[in-house]
């Protein structure tokens, strides 16, 4: 990006600590469903209802085909929206508990229905409960780039954004095993489980309704035509990039998170492990939020997220020490949550970039349309990753009603936590190589 442009982006405005801390309520809200998503809805459908684990991947791939149209067509209508609250604001207003009530249908698959219905069911829940989660993530990502123009804010939200997130998925993924077993550990301790998590998540997404502010006036007088802004993103080379990083990305989260709870459980021997494994996955990553903003900008945020990848890589690789002694497991769970630090607070404000970046070079500026491209790509690649997780294990001949699986079936777990992941931060290197914002 030239002086030209970087000149025009560079506001200084004065905004606190609360004002963060409001913001980062979203994403701790999206996340009571999203990390559910990725590290229990598979274990929870094949395990719990007793649906194939290559079934469930097939299905989660064709959901997300079909969440690829919705992105678009939402950040669409944000980029439309205009009212007293705002632009992104009123859907979050009006759509958290939609979001909360699809959210506990997914659990609740009818128990004396037949294995088509049941995988009818499955099908028709996700797929309304991505509706709802693409009408709230996309205008929540879009509020990023509302609140402020100054680049060095917008990492700032970003970062509390992304704190908050991994506190969301702590509570998540220590909660929700426990809770279960209290209320019974049937397939309705799952359903009351996430029935109170969905409440939280309806009060954080009012607290974040209530806090934030459009400060960033775009002028709207003139409606901008389909075809000028699907040129734009064509014209954004950046948006492009950043995508395919998020897609990439996304399919490693999904199988980082959905190939725990396996591995705890027949590698480790104890599936009560997976909450310890996490926190030692993100408790650096907490900690490191507190200093990464410092790395952005004295190295800049590109960089220091390639340092990230490289690391996350050497983490996995020290798992090959003893893949069956927790104490390594551990380590490299710490080590992989040191290099996840710049790549999580890096990420979403990648597309705020791309935005201005966008606007400089086309004199178009579509948030919602762009940013649809941050939803687009987090769906996309955790459904790939789901997918994968699902179709690796029917490959091993993974029988969830087994207490003891077939070396296959080892062998593909060994693959979805260690192996599959180092492709993926590879990849991840080779995209960020060519992202110069």
């Amino acid at each position: 990006m030239d002086a030209t442009h970087q000149k025009a982006v560079s506001f200084k405005e004065n905004l606190g600590f609360k004002d963060y801390v409001g913001f980062g309520f979203g994403d701790m809200a999206i996340n009571f469903t999203f990390a559910s998503l990725g590290m229990f809805v598979v274990f929870f459908y094949t395990d719990v209802i007793g649906i194939s684990a290559g079934i469930i991947g097939t299905l989660m791939l064709f959901s997300r085909s079909f969440d690829g149209i919705i992105d678009v067509v939402v950040g669409g209508l944000v980029d439309k929206t205009h009212s007293r609250w705002g632009k992104t604001r009123p859907w979050l207003l009006f759509g958290a508990l939609p979001f909360a009530i699809l959210t506990i249908s997914i659990f609740a698959v009818p128990a004396g229905w037949s294995e088509v219905a049941k995988i009818v069911y499955i099908f028709l829940s996700y797929n309304l409960l991505m509706i709802a989660f693409s009408s709230i993530a996309i205008p929540y990502g879009t509020l990023n780039s509302l609140v402020t123009r100054d680049q060095h804010q917008r990492e700032k939200f970003n970062l509390f954004r992304m704190f908050m997130a991994q506190v969301g998925v702590l509570i998540v993924t220590n909660a929700t095993m426990p809770m279960v077993d209290f209320f019974g550990n049937k397939q309705l301790s799952w359903v009351i489980t996430y029935t109170i998590l969905s409440a939280i998540s309806v009060l954080l997404f009012m607290v974040v309704f209530k806090s934030q502010k459009e400060r960033v006036q775009v002028v709207a007088a003139k409606k901008i035509p389909l075809k000028v802004s699907l040129n734009a993103i064509f014209k954004n080379k950046y948006w492009w990039i950043a995508t395919v990083f998020f897609i990439i990305y996304s399919i490693g989260y999904a199988l980082n998170q959905g190939s725990t709870i396996y591995y705890a459980k027949y590698v480790l021997h104890n599936d009560s492990l997976v909450g310890v494994l996490t926190i030692g996955y993100l408790a650096p990553v907490l900690i490191g939020f507190i200093f990464v903003s410092h790395l952005f900008v004295r190295y800049g945020k590109t960089k220091v997220m390639l340092w990230g990848s490289i690391l996350s890589i050497l983490g996995y690789l020290f798992t090959l020490i003893s893949p069956d002694n927790f104490a390594v497991v551990m380590t490299s769970q710490i080590i992989k949550g040191v290099g996840q630090v710049p790549i999580l607070g890096g990420v979403w404000a990648m597309f705020p970039d791309t935005i201005e970046y966008g606007e400089w070079k086309t004199h178009v500026r579509v948030e919602g349309l762009l940013y649809s491209g941050g939803s687009l790509g987090q769906k996309v690649g955790v459904g790939l990753g789901t997918a994968l997780t699902g179709w690796v294990l029917a490959w091993g001949h993974y029988n969830g009603a087994l207490s003891a699986q077939p070396s296959s079936a080892m062998n593909s777990i060994y693959q979805l936590f260690i192996y599959i992941p180092i492709v993926i931060y590879i990849l991840q290197i080779v995209l960020l190589l060519m992202y110069n914002l």
